[in-house]
């Protein structure tokens, strides 16, 4: 770990199975990814390395983000990392211009574990290439909004059983 990341882990209530499978398929992403009341009406992800993700992001005041980035590592049921400093296929990203969580690179490795008893541990690190990228994260409701995301990712996981 470094002083320019930010760590987020969980105990999910339900079993890894359900966690990865909400987590990995486009159709419940769109249920969770977003911190209520915003939400994701756009998800594309091709889940190999130098595939494309896509989100749009809408919300309150017409708020919209359009975030698309690179995956780097899948490892199923495991670990999954991406950055939104590289597009698809690793061409370099521009973040001339941009603001919010588009406006600097970032890269998020999520790791899942099963720890019995139907329950799976969750912990997201988003990595930042220096700590006023990391501040404005933290300041934007990083631990806030990805900890609803993550309540969020366990309702939609439970659903699946």
């Amino acid at each position: 770990m470094s002083d320019t990341d930010l760590v987020l882990e969980r105990i999910l209530e339900v079993p890894i199975d359900l966690v990865w499978t909400a987590y990995t398929d486009p159709e419940h992403i769109k249920k969770w990814w977003a911190p209520r009341p915003y939400e994701t009406p756009e998800v594309s992800i091709d889940w190999r390395p130098g595939g494309v993700f896509h989100f749009v992001m809408t919300g309150p005041d017409s708020f919209r983000e359009d975030s698309a980035g690179c995956v780097l590592e899948v490892v199923p049921k495991e670990r999954l990392v991406w950055t939104t400093a590289l597009g698809p296929e690793y061409r370099p990203n521009d973040f001339s211009g941009k603001e919010g969580c588009e406006g600097f690179p970032m890269t998020v490795v999520i790791t899942f574990a099963d720890v019995g008893n139907g329950k799976t541990a969750y912990k997201a690190v988003a990595l930042h290439c220096n700590a006023a990228d990391r501040e404005t994260h933290e300041k934007m409701g990083f631990h806030d909004g990805w900890g609803t995301v993550a309540e969020q990712l366990e309702e939609v996981a439970r659903s699946l059983g």
